[in-house]
């Protein structure tokens, strides 16, 4: 193992002493390092700039593109990480998924997924598949220098919803049909879905992602009963396919304080809090031996810069005794947010929190 590399093997030094990658290893830290969900996207001009006339879709494969907008909010804002982008259900388009993102609707699936003959449809992806992502990352990496990369996908469950469903849902009424009854068929098609996620996420790591979030969006609809028989098992698949890396895997999604414990149970090292629960009872939800992500509700960086202060201060103080902490909103950035107060957002929690 060269001197200038991490006891992962996977970052130069730098990059591993960073304060982002030591909150989420639950060491001491210069200050809370922070970055937002969705940093990358509609808050910022040079993002709408850079897109114009670009389908989602297609912004997500092309390398330069990509490497562009995922450098502009460190540039703008000076967060502590940068969040590769993409989309969820990229790896669903690298395998043939019949699939489009349909402005102000969302991923839209041609032919759901409801049947044993249509499991047939995810065949197993391969580097080949996304060449695109390994040459974005490469060329991230190039200019981040000692700024993390987080990579990212899609979680099992909430990949499913959108291929059972057509597209989003509010009740998920064909995804919950299907998971109580043929709870077989179901269960392959998680095992499928968590397959093909695992190796979405090893193709990030091995170009050079520091750290990975798993993102369950949907998976709040879920009561903790359900969730640890039918969607658990093949979160956990992915957590444990990635483990080997020695890479941060952190786990994420929205309404899910009834979850928390279970999500943190399924193998994340880090636990991605939504802005509902405050952080020292989410670390009591969670328990020992785990980092925790959040929490600023998102729609706070609407109001005054003096309330903004004081709702941050609060996420602060419910943090303050934690094993290991990342500052993040409580969901993604809002598309209307002005980015002015992101920016005096990371530069407020790091002179707070500067030690």
């Amino acid at each position: 193992m060269s001197a200038n590399h991490s006891p992962s093997g996977q970052q130069p030094s730098a990059t591993y002493e960073s304060a982002f990658l030591k909150a989420c290893r639950r060491e001491p830290v210069p200050h809370t390092p922070v970055w937002f969900m969705r940093q990358a996207g509609r808050s910022l001009p040079e993002y709408l700039k850079v897109r114009e006339g670009i389908p989602m879709l297609e912004s997500c494969m092309r390398p330069e593109l990509v490497a562009e907008i995922t450098l502009q909010p460190v540039r703008r804002h000076n967060v502590d990480a940068a969040i590769y982008f993409s989309d969820i259900v990229v790896p669903l388009k690298a395998i043939g998924i019949d699939l489009d993102i349909k402005p102000g609707v969302g991923p839209v699936v041609e032919n759901p997924i409801r049947s044993r003959a249509d499991l047939a449809q995810l065949r197993d992806l391969t580097p080949e598949d996304v060449r695109y992502v390994t040459e974005a990352i490469g060329l991230l990496t190039a200019e981040l220098g000692s700024t993390p990369l987080i990579g990212f996908a899609g979680a099992p469950f909430t990949l499913a919803s959108y291929l059972v469903e057509g597209g989003p849902s509010k009740n998920h009424e064909h995804t919950k049909a299907l998971m109580y009854g043929d709870p077989q068929l179901w269960a392959d098609l998680l095992d499928r879905l968590a397959e093909i996620t695992s190796a979405f996420l090893k193709v990030q790591i091995e170009a050079g992602a520091s750290a990975v979030q798993l993102f369950d969006s949907w998976v709040g609809a879920l009561a903790p009963a359900d969730y640890r028989r039918s969607v658990m098992p093949a979160s956990t698949k992915v957590f444990d396919a990635v483990a080997s890396y020695g890479v941060p895997r952190i786990h994420f999604g929205v309404g899910t304080g009834e979850l928390l414990g279970l999500m943190g149970e399924a193998g994340a090292d880090v636990v991605g809090v939504d802005w509902r629960v405050p952080l020292d009872e989410a670390a009591r939800r969670v328990g020992p031996g785990k980092a925790l992500q959040g929490n600023l509700d998102p729609a706070v960086l609407f109001s005054s810069p003096e309330a903004v202060q004081t709702k941050t201060r609060e996420v602060l103080d419910a943090a303050a005794g934690l094993e290991g902490h990342v500052f993040n909103l409580g969901h993604g950035v809002l598309p209307t947010t002005d980015p002015d107060a992101l920016t005096r957002l990371v530069e407020y929690v790091h002179t707070q929190t500067a030690r």
